[in-house]
């Protein structure tokens, strides 16, 4: 009966593991201290600026926090201007059509569906085709239901191209 109940407990534990990418759960951490530091020199309008500035640019939310970090010095956006990026770009009128997540879930699909185009009989890029698109699926239905997208938006395989373009 244990050895049942540890065979179980081991085939749970792979599947899993089956979605994350057997990364587990390390990763960097923002500090707890949620005040600006000293060295800092740019002013809130200043940063809202440069996020603005940023997007119309083409960048994402988490790519812009990357830009700002390495090649401006702003550890943190919103302990300088009290809102995240995201606050931000929708105040500013800049977000997208898509929710940034679903749009990189998508551009994944697209890129798996064009090198099953090119290599046909790879199955383990089909298997994780399924997998990315029940991830679209599952992320549409979710915001569907949310509001973010329309009620009766559907994935389709076809129409993901033009959208992630």
């Amino acid at each position: 009966m244990l050895l049942l109940f540890l065979s179980v407990l081991k085939l749970v534990k792979n599947m899993s593991r089956l979605y994350c990418g057997k990364r587990g759960k390390s990763g960097s951490k923002k500090p707890e201290v949620k005040k600006t530091p000293t060295w800092v020199d740019y002013k809130a309008e200043e940063v809202e600026a440069l996020v603005v500035k940023l997007r119309k640019q083409g960048n994402a939310t988490a790519g812009i926090g990357l830009i700002l970090r390495d090649q401006y010095g702003i550890p943190s956006v919103q302990t300088i201007t009290g809102k995240p990026i995201g606050q931000i770009i929708k105040e500013k009128g800049l977000e997208s059509k898509l929710p940034e997540d679903l749009f990189n879930v998508l551009k994944q699909t697209v890129t798996i569906q064009e090198h099953l185009a090119r290599n046909k009989k790879d199955k383990s890029a089909r298997h994780k085709l399924m997998l990315t698109e029940s991830k679209v699926r599952r992320l549409g239905k979710y915001y569907s239901g949310t509001g973010v997208l329309p009620a009766d938006w559907k994935y389709d395989a076809s129409k993901a191209k033009l959208m992630v373009q």
